[in-house]
């Protein structure tokens, strides 16, 4: 027995026994989704409260994110849609060149690609600052040859989670097809979730309206629109979203100021 423990406080003690003992970053929406209703982890219910986010929209698929600990991330940043510092981290798709960037500014410390090279998931889970990012791939269709819109790229596009401030923020980038139950399971909770809502390029409106209804968030943030009527949009998702129209580009949302029935908020640009 002796000899057992001994080999064993050998073990812990070589130059990467502090590796073993580290734990991979977890994602506290996922353990909010799959708990009891109304339960929260002790982690988040530290951050939560009073602690605000301040959301801007520059643009088509772009909102600004700026956090509590000063960490400002851009969501699908092509770099076309700039409102005011340069972002610290960025996301992108590669559906449109209106969704990424090969050479975004090199002063932008972590850029994240929702789309691997490699022909397997890209993988995000990342703490970075006072944020924890990550994503869930889903496909996006082929727009050019014989086969444009029916041959689909396997994890081309990201769903990308941020969890900050006691807040599950979600983008659904450039979404091109229906979520099934896995793809919902690692989502896990969303209090404010972002929705591209052109209804041609992305999904059809009756489509995306399913998922938005589905997510339950607190809040919708309408992006991707274009031409679409938002009247449409809200006939669509039902009389259980409160529509907020404001004439600002940006708000400041805590988890204690969170609506009590789900609302549409759509900033001035949408």
């Amino acid at each position: 027995m002796w000899r057992l423990v001994s080999a064993a406080l050998a073990l812990f003690s070589l130059p990467f026994a502090p590796a073993l003992a580290q734990q991979p970053p977890r994602s506290e929406c996922l353990a909010m989704a799959n708990a009891a209703p109304r339960a929260m982890p002790v982690a988040f219910r530290q951050a939560a409260g009073a602690a605000e986010v301040e959301i801007t929209y520059a643009g088509h698929s772009t909102y600004f994110i700026d956090t509590p600990g000063g960490l400002r991330i851009a969501t699908d940043y092509s770099g076309a849609y700039q409102v005011g510092r340069l972002p610290d981290v960025v996301t992108m798709n590669r559906a449109h060149s209106t969704h990424y960037s090969l050479f975004p500014d090199k002063r932008i410390p972590h850029v994240l690609h929702g789309w691997s090279e490699d022909g397997k998931p890209a993988i995000v889970s990342e703490r970075i600052g006072d944020t924890f990012v990550r994503n869930v791939t889903t496909d996006i269709r082929r727009y050019f040859g014989d086969d444009a819109g029916t041959d689909m790229i396997r994890d081309g596009n990201s769903i990308f989670i941020f969890e900050v401030a006691g807040l599950c923020i979600g983008h659904l980038g450039h979404l091109h097809h229906k979520l099934d139950d896995s793809h919902f399971a690692q989502i896990g909770r969303l209090d404010i979730v972002m929705v591209p809502i052109d209804g041609t390029y992305t999904m059809s409106l009756d489509g995306v309206s399913e998922i938005t209804k589905r997510l339950r968030a607190s809040v919708v943030l309408p992006m991707h629109r274009f031409a679409t009527p938002l009247d449409e949009f809200m006939r669509r998702i039902g009389q259980q979203f409160e529509i907020d129209r404001r004439s600002e580009r940006s708000f400041r949302m805590s988890r204690d100021a969170l609506p009590a029935k789900p609302t549409v908020i759509i900033l001035d640009g949408v």
